[in-house]
Formats: structure tokens, C-alpha cells, sequence
């Protein structure tokens, strides 16, 4: 599955190594469905580090993938070019990130609405990027907009708060009140 089609990505409370991932996304169906991901599979994997084999033709042969994958990360991770960057606003400077980074995304045909927290300072930027700046790794968009706003530290759980309510029934006898 593309990143792209992840919509929120949360780290559940609990074990650490590995660290689990609640990420919710759109289905082919239609609909958005929950899942969970270990840190293997939401950061490395999408690196190729879990492929499986290919044919080699002039062999015949089956051969494994998964290591020269990773070696080829590994050689240009070391030369300082990271799989996903985002731009930190409040820092104001580029970033490496991986994707147990994203919060929130929100796509279009094109583009994808990206909320980041920084490893660095911990903030929150919203860029937007690509679909391949997130669903290919080493790929970075010449230019990306950023949204130029300091958000509040809890802004992620005033939206899920907001969502919450906006799909309760509450706020549907509010609303029938309000008529």
C-alpha cells in the first residue's frame, strides 16, 4: 500500500522496541480501515529491506533482494540523503524524517497534505508535497509549499476531538436545536 493512502499515523502507548503504529487509511472500497504496523513496516520496509526475490536472467536463478536494497540505502543514507525530507517551519530548515514521523495526510490527485513532527524540535509543520515525495523513498519534490503556522502542541488531538464530535449525536441535537 502507497503511503499516501495512510491518512493518520499514531504511535501506540506501549512497547518501545519495536514500536506499534496505528495507522489509519483509504481503502480500495472506499472507505478509511485501521491498522497496525510495527516500526519495521512503516519506516524500513518501504526501503525494500523485506523484499522477497527476483529472476535473474542470466543466471536462471532466484535471488534475494532484501540486502542489496540495503546496502543501497545505507550508501546513500551515509552520504546524507535521506528517503523522506519535510521543511520544518518553526526551525525554518530542511529535515530527514521516516514515515513513523507523519501525523496526518491528506491527498488529492496530485498532491498530499503532509503534517510532520519534527524529530528535532518536536513541532508540527504542514507541507505540501507530491504523491511520490511520500510513496517513493529518495525522491524529493523541487519545491513543496509550507504552511507558514506555528500550530499548538495539542492541535492533533483538538482535531481528533473535533472529528469526534462532528460525527456524534450530540452534535446532532445541537444542530436540530439550532433550526
Amino acid at each position: 500500500m502507497a503511503l499516501s493512502a495512510f491518512r493518520t499515523i499514531e504511535e501506540l502507548p506501549g512497547a518501545a522496541h519495536p514500536a506499534v503504529f496505528r495507522v489509519r487509511f483509504d481503502c480500495d472500497c472506499g472507505e478509511e480501515h485501521d491498522g497496525l504496523l510495527s516500526h519495521d513496516d512503516l519506516d524500513w520496509a518501504p526501503l525494500g529491506l523485506a523484499s522477497g526475490e527476483f529472476l535473474n536472467l542470466m543466471t536462471s536463478r532466484l535471488e534475494p533482494v532484501a540486502a542489496e536494497f540495503g546496502e543501497l540505502a545505507a550508501h546513500r543514507i551515509k552520504a546524507g540523503e535521506w528517503p523522506w525530507s519535510f521543511f520544518c517551519y518553526p526551525e525554518e530548515q530542511p529535515r530527514p524524517v521516516f514515515p513513523s514521523s507523519f501525523a496526518l495526510l491528506s491527498a488529492s490527485d496530485a498532491t498530499v497534505g503532509l503534517a510532520v513532527r519534527c524529530p528535532s524540535c518536536r513541532r508540527l509543520s504542514l507541507n505540501l508535497v507530491s504523491r511520490t515525495h511520500v510513496d517513493v523513498p529518495f525522491h524529493n519534490d523541487r519545491e513543496i509549499g509550507v504552511v507558514e503556522h506555528l500550530f499548538a502542541v495539542d492541535a492533533l488531538a483538538t482535531l481528533e476531538e473535533f472529528r469526534a464530535e462532528l460525527w456524534s449525536a450530540s452534535f446532532d441535537a445541537r444542530r436540530l436545536a439550532l433550526e
